[in-house]
């Protein structure tokens, strides 16, 4: 599984990543919109860990950016606010998977992706898309 982390502080990006990778995930770890966009220029991803707070807007235009470029990959969004404790990002992103907090542990983070990728490997559209 190719996953693509979006993560503004690299130590905690670092720690997701290697957390992951002991999931057997090939990791691609990036700190803004324009590394994010680029790799997925670049890369296939099925699954995309993406922090919502990343800058004004960036994490929506990465989302949407992936949402064109690579329908199929799935985002679970990473925040540390309560904004979008509703749902409502279903509703913003129709990639999007999952919301967790910043505080997720690693290891729960890795068993989200995992699930996600399975289940992915066996839909045909990603979880928001109708």
């Amino acid at each position: 599984m190719r996953v693509l982390i979006v993560e503004a502080n690299l130590s905690l990006g670092s720690l997701w990543a290697r957390h992951l990778e002991r999931f057997g995930a090939r990791v691609v770890l990036t700190q803004g919109q324009s590394d994010a966009v680029q790799a997925l220029q670049d890369q296939t991803f099925e699954i995309i860990v993406l922090n919502l707070q990343i800058g004004d807007g960036a994490a929506f235009a990465v989302s949407d950016f992936a949402s064109f470029k690579q329908p199929d990959a799935r985002v679970i969004f990473v925040t540390n606010s309560r904004f979008f404790s509703d749902g409502s990002i279903f509703e913003f992103s129709p990639n999007a998977c999952a919301l967790v907090p910043g505080t997720t542990r690693p290891e729960d983070l890795a068993a989200l992706v995992e699930h996600h990728a399975a289940v992915g490997n066996t839909a045909s559209r990603p979880c928001g898309a109708s």
